[in-house]
């Protein structure tokens, strides 16, 4: 009998179901996911703490996505636990400092967990962030030349189900890269080069670009991070591989063309 055919069904909650991690950990777990957000059929809204415990009541693991504001997360976990959970898997960003606080959270938390720190999504490409420049055909970010090894979250997602799943993992931080490290001009040749479609690469200054990303409505903590998190890469802070795929799958991360043969570009 598999790890998922012996769990309950609907058992693990699924935060952020609807994003671009969480509906693929839901699609692989099937039967014993339980997906929440605002927009699911159980509803889990972080500004909502009534929604909270209904949302919880009666799971056992939680894979968390975690809201903007880390004190929300530290109400969150307590209630959890105190409904029964005894596993909780956080996705954070590489880069996070080890007394990060929503880290803190669910380290703290008296049960199982399992902290995983992924490098940029190649989905920004196509789902997120740098969709609609790419499809407008320029993207400009303050990332000069820089290397950056970014990670297909089908990667990500597996990974959240091993550690949600199967013994093994609990109090461990798995660091998680693609393949091979890629400036985006590099990337983006790719991506024209399955398209057909140009699109330009220009490098802007950081103040540019989070007074972009303010005029798009984001908060400024927001912006501001995602501006410095560009910079790291521009300066070549960020061009290292990581090796927690590999620890946790046995198998290598799937590559950049793996994603664009799986993309909507394709």
């Amino acid at each position: 009998m598999s790890t998922l055919s012996a769990i309950n069904p609907s058992t693990i909650l699924i935060l952020g179901a609807t994003g671009k991690t969480g509906r693929r950990v839901t699609a692989l777990l099937g039967s014993a996911a339980r997906p929440a957000s605002r927009s699911s059929d159980t509803k889990f809204d972080w500004s909502v703490p009534a929604t909270w415990e209904p949302a919880v009541t009666g799971t056992t693991a939680v894979y968390v996505v975690p809201p903007d504001n880390p004190a929300v997360l530290a109400e969150f976990v307590p209630l959890a636990v105190k409904a029964g959970v005894t596993r909780l898997v956080l996705l954070s960003m590489r880069g996070a400092p080890d007394d990060d606080p929503s880290e803190a959270a669910v380290k703290n938390s008296g049960v199982d967990w399992t902290v995983l720190r992924p490098t940029w999504f190649m989905q920004n490409f196509d789902e997120d962030l740098f969709a609609e420049p790419v499809r407008h055909g320029e993207l400009a970010v303050p990332a000069g030349q820089g290397l950056h090894p970014f990670i297909d979250v089908v990667d990500i997602a597996e990974v959240a189900v091993v550690a949600l799943t199967e013994d093994g993992h609990a109090g461990k931080t798995y660091e998680l890269s693609g393949a091979e490290p890629l400036s985006f001009a590099e990337m983006l040749a790719r991506i024209v080069a399955v398209t057909g479609k140009p699109v330009v690469y220009s490098d802007v200054e950081p103040d540019e670009f989070a007074g972009s990303l303010r005029g798009l409505g984001y908060p400024d903590e927001i912006a501001d991070l995602v501006t410095m998190l560009l910079v790291r890469i521009r300066t070549g802070e960020e061009a290292h591989l990581s090796d927690g795929v590999q620890r946790v799958l046995g198998r290598e991360p799937r590559t950049f063309a793996d994603y664009l043969g799986s993309s909507s570009f394709a």
